[in-house]
């Protein structure tokens, strides 16, 4: 099977929300910043990211609600309207205008979280001390170069997105 098409198949706590994620990740972060860490009571929150209209919801409904984070970037968190589990979110405000175009899958959501390693560690200037980070792992102390980390496949998905963005206009 290519990459482009592997599923990952996902839920809430309850049951009553699953989805489906059509395709491999564009890339996955492990964010350690200290608004991701309140937001989950977690030391850090790993996030699968994926083009929206490869995330299919199969059962049940969402919640919306949108939260402020410290760079103004506000997000909204998709929750089970019943067990109030996040099982993803969308930044209104992201590179290139593709906001409502990414999905933030949480990871841990997922039915095998395991197949979703992250790729990267972001903002780990704020990451807590006794999180230890295996040696090989690629590392930020905030956000990263974008070309450094994510594969030629993701870049080239990117841009389609961008570019169906820039045509659709104002």
């Amino acid at each position: 099977m290519s990459k482009n098409t592997e599923t990952y198949d996902g839920g809430c706590t309850c049951g009553y929300v699953r989805y489906r994620m059509e395709s491999e990740p564009l890339v996955v972060h492990c964010c350690h910043c200290s608004w991701c860490q309140r937001q989950t009571g977690s030391a850090f929150v790993v996030n699968v990211l994926v083009e929206a209209d490869r995330v299919k919801l199969l059962q049940g409904d969402i919640a919306e609600i949108t939260v402020s984070s410290p760079s103004g970037a506000s997000q909204i968190i998709s929750r089970c309207p019943k067990c109030q589990v996040a099982v993803w979110s969308n930044y209104l405000v992201m590179r290139d205008g593709l906001g409502k175009s990414v999905r933030f899958i949480r990871a841990g959501t997922l039915d095998d979280p395991g197949k979703t390693p992250p790729d990267v560690h972001i903002y780990t200037v704020s990451k807590q001390a006794w999180v230890t980070l295996a040696p090989d792992a690629v590392v930020a102390k905030e956000f990263y170069e974008v070309d450094q980390v994510w594969s030629q496949e993701s870049l080239e998905r990117w841009a389609v997105m961008s570019a169906a963005v820039k045509n659709k206009g104002p």
